[in-house]
């Protein structure tokens, strides 16, 4: 079992969103503590990190597995995070 870290500049990006959208992404970054992989995240090109998409969003997000920590870095629309 993983830990999930949310550094500060990802909470407030998480605050800035709708509930409904909010929601989601919490499912989200809580299930990367059981599974720091899960199906469908891409390991990102050109920095270390990870990907995964909740509808629209994304999360990125960076592993330990030394310390078995995923620390969230990032979220927001895909428009402006994958760019």
């Amino acid at each position: 079992m993983y830990t999930a870290r949310i550094l500060r500049r990802a909470q407030k990006e998480l605050a800035a969103l709708p509930d409904e959208t909010l929601e989601r992404l919490a499912d989200a970054i809580r299930g990367l503590g059981q599974d720091p992989r899960p199906a469908g995240c891409r390991k990102l090109s050109g920095r270390g990190g990870w990907r995964i998409r909740a509808g629209d969003y994304r999360v990125i997000f960076e592993i330990d597995d030394s310390s078995q920590t995923v620390t969230v870095m990032h979220v927001g629309h895909r428009r402006s995070v994958c760019r």
